[in-house]
């Protein structure tokens, strides 16, 4: 067999081998950094994160964050238990945190550590829009999009040297590098990201509503993003992230479907 063939095999066994699944989605996704090596090691991070930042314990800020938090965890419980993934959280270790500085930001790594910058929170502006947020960045976790990202790289790398093996083409070795990497970044890493968020943009607004909060801010949230960042941001397909007008209207079109699932488990009436 030759060499690209044997390649080839390499690669497709690595992607029918390490799935895992879904639970929102249903669809089977790439595993292949599983989440027993890939949770400890985000753990560690996050505790190295914490060591090097300053941390905002017992203020009105800091107990909201952890009260939503813990309400978005309790809700993709529910949900996951309703669903039949009961035990889909046993490996996580929840922890909501707020950090001083300045950067519009929030974040959750594998596993449940979750991180929320003060500067993103005039943006949130209540708790409904930090629920927003928090529900889409726990979505990402629940989606094992960090996972997902990781084993997408590998193959990114895979790739690059299968085929520098194969072409066995010397002269024209770093042209081909460098169009390899714009057109896999291009074309598949940055559609992969912005699938991503899409996604977490969904989960996260079904999670809110589950937890209490209203839907409909998810949408005001975005539109004050959008007035933060003046407008400036590179084209949708050279972007990691959709555009805000496609995820507002996205957001806008998932809100009354969001609280149509939230009446399931009971929820018929929304905090801002």
């Amino acid at each position: 067999m030759k060499l690209k063939n044997i390649l080839v095999v390499i690669i497709l066994a690595l992607l029918i081998s390490a799935c895992a699944e879904n639970p929102f989605t249903g669809k089977k996704t790439m595993a292949i950094v599983p989440n027993s090596q890939l949770f400890p090691t985000a753990f560690a991070q996050y505790d190295q994160f914490l060591s090097e930042n300053k941390v905002v314990k017992g203020t009105k800020e800091a107990d909201m964050i952890n009260r939503v938090g813990q309400r978005i965890a309790v809700a993709a419980e529910r949900w996951l238990d309703a669903n039949g993934y009961q035990g889909y959280l046993n490996d996580y270790k929840w922890e909501y945190t707020l950090v001083e500085d300045k950067t519009v930001n929030a974040w959750c790594m594998p596993g449940g550590k979750i991180v929320f910058y003060t500067g993103i929170l005039p943006i949130a502006k209540n708790e409904a829009g930090v629920a927003a947020i928090m529900g889409h960045e726990v979505a990402h976790a629940l989606a094992n999009h960090g996972q997902q990202r990781m084993s997408g790289g590998v193959l990114q790398q895979i790739g690059a040297v299968g085929l520098n093996v194969a072409l066995q083409d010397n002269e024209n070795l770093e042209l081909f590098n460098q169009a390899y990497g714009i057109g896999s970044q291009v074309g598949f890493m940055l559609p992969f990201s912005r699938s991503h968020e899409t996604e977490a943009d969904e989960i996260g607004i079904y999670l809110m509503a589950i937890a209490g909060y209203n839907p409909d801010e998810a949408a005001e949230l975005w539109k004050r993003m959008k007035a933060n960042s003046g407008g400036q941001a590179p084209p949708e397909f050279l972007s990691t992230h959709p555009a805000s007008d496609t995820r507002i209207a996205n957001l806008q079109a998932l809100s009354p479907k969001a609280k149509v699932e939230a009446q399931k488990f009971g929820v018929t009436s929304f905090r801002n």
